[in-house]
């Protein structure tokens, strides 16, 4: 019994383009979903401490498989906490 199977991929034609459109939309899904984290995070723990805010956001990250070093999840708790609006967008 033999297993196998081919895949061919064709790389003339509009496939740059088409690479190129597939990764932007994906970033900007990805901006979207930690631009809604920071905001309903914002809404729920302006004004809440810092320690408790850090918390949260690094369990709430773990989930969009995110990961922040300590100096970023303060700085991001930080803001946060302080009720100012983080703006995510995607790299051009």
């Amino acid at each position: 019994m033999t297993m196998g199977s081919s895949v061919t991929l064709d790389f003339s034609g509009n496939f740059d383009r088409e690479l190129k459109k597939l990764l932007k939309d994906e970033s900007k899904a990805l901006a979207q979903k930690w631009q809604n984290l920071f905001d309903s995070l914002t809404k729920q723990y302006s004004g809440k401490p810092v320690s408790t805010v850090k918390s949260a956001l690094k369990q709430e990250s773990k989930k969009l498989g995110g990961a922040f070093s300590d100096r970023e999840l303060n700085g991001y708790a930080t803001l946060i906490s302080e009720g100012t609006n983080i703006k995510v967008k995607p790299k051009q």
